[in-house]
């Protein structure tokens, strides 16, 4: 089996701190660089020393100088610093995961312009399990159609910046999507006051942050006489970096293009 050389961006944060460990644990990878943002306390340090086993990998803010070698950039950090990666991915020729929620549409035109020249997997939530939710979402958009309402209801912690969920706009835009429509058609982000009656086809999101929930997604489908809801719970930030370390995998032999997990797991 051919080993992968792995870089981790954000490698201080919660999500850093898995994937670290999901790397340093994986059959056929190995830690090449980890990478945190200027001014982080880590600077210098073994990144091992995060979950508890030096590695001889010391973390840096200078990805021009640390992803020269590497086969694969996982990156969940923020739009901006995923994008400052993507521009030294692109010219050495380094491979990216990229799980960060919260681009732009311009920034997403900038990550498929650079798909031409490296492979990328660029997936708002990395969970095997949300994909294959993301596929039911599908299927039930599908066959039920506008006969029935679809709402979508998320809860993430205290510190997410970015509302609604990554992953709750992928379940809007894949429901839209079955039912021939665009999501920014069809999408109610908030409702207040006399909103009056739901207009037919609406998407509707809710959001909810509060203590260290790590993820919770439901869609639910009201129709005439019955509801169905199809949800998925994260209990575990491990779910995510297993998702990404099959991505990385998955790009072993790619030259260049735009994935998702979808893609990955052979779903479509």
């Amino acid at each position: 089996m051919t080993t992968l050389n792995i870089a981790i961006a954000g490698s201080s944060g919660r999500m850093g701190r898995v994937l670290l460990e999901a790397v340093m644990q994986g059959e056929g990878m190995r830690l090449c660089a980890a990478l945190d943002q200027t001014g982080s306390p880590y600077l210098g340090r073994d990144a091992g020393e995060l979950i508890g086993t030096a590695c001889g990998v010391h973390i840096t803010d200078d990805a021009a100088l640390a992803l020269p070698g590497c086969d694969v950039l996982i990156d969940f950090t923020r739009p901006e610093g995923t994008l400052m990666h993507l521009d030294v991915c692109r010219t050495e020729r380094v491979k990216m995961v990229v799980g960060t929620t919260g681009f732009s549409v311009k920034q997403k035109e900038e990550i498929r312009a650079a798909s031409q020249h490296i492979p990328i997997v660029l997936a708002p939530n990395m969970s095997v399990g949300v994909n294959v939710t993301l596929k039911l979402v599908e299927l039930a958009a599908r066959v039920l159609q506008e006969d029935y309402d679809i709402e979508i209801m998320e809860a993430h912690h205290r510190h997410k910046v970015d509302a609604p969920s990554g992953t709750a706009l992928r379940m809007g835009e894949v429901a839209a999507e079955a039912r021939g429509k665009n999501l920014s058609e069809v999408a109610i982000y908030g409702r207040e006051g006399i909103t009056g009656e739901r207009v037919p086809g609406a998407i509707g999101f809710s959001t909810v942050r509060g203590g260290d929930i790590i993820g919770d997604h439901t869609v639910l489908f009201a129709g005439p006489g019955e509801r169905m809801e199809i949800s998925h719970k994260a209990g575990s930030r491990a779910t995510f970096a297993a998702g990404a370390m099959r991505a990385a995998r998955f790009l072993a032999h790619k030259q260049s293009g735009l994935f998702d997990m979808q893609d990955v797991l052979a779903l479509r």
